[in-house]
């Protein structure tokens, strides 16, 4: 059986997806209270200029790899939301200390700042699998 992850579409580099996508991943920034440094580092450490241009004009657009990064962390935000119904506690999950073996005592947010994609593919695996969704 096909999982769901596996009937997703690909993300596409598609012009019209870079300013929706921005200012959804500029508000669930702020929603985590991510500073500049940690909200930079999740969409793979786009160069200064372009990250600054992105994050005032709330537009762009980014390519493939930062599309990928935004899918991620809007299933990771909507994953939250389900899990924790009160946002506050929602948001504060990603920087609590969390011993579940992909996290190592560690928080979420550290492993998602590794700087690898991949790293957002294992925190959002991680909360499918709480929700039931696997």
């Amino acid at each position: 059986m096909a999982t769901r992850r596996a009937q997703q579409a690909p993300v596409q580099a598609l012009p019209e997806l870079g300013g929706p996508a921005l200012r959804a991943y500029f508000a669930i920034a702020r929603a985590w209270g991510l500073k500049n440094a940690e909200a930079r580092r999740l969409l793979g450490d786009p160069p200064e200029s372009t990250w600054y241009k992105w994050k005032k004009q709330q537009d762009g657009s980014p390519g493939r790899d930062v599309l990928e990064r935004i899918s991620y962390v809007l299933g990771i935000y909507k994953a939250l939301q389900v899990l924790f119904p009160d946002p506050t506690r929602a948001d504060a999950w990603l920087r609590k200390p969390n011993a579940a073996l992909p996290f190592g005592g560690g928080s979420a947010l550290d492993r998602m700042l590794s700087g690898n994609v991949a790293d957002l593919f294992v925190v959002r695996s991680y909360l499918d699998a709480q929700r039931g969704w696997q």
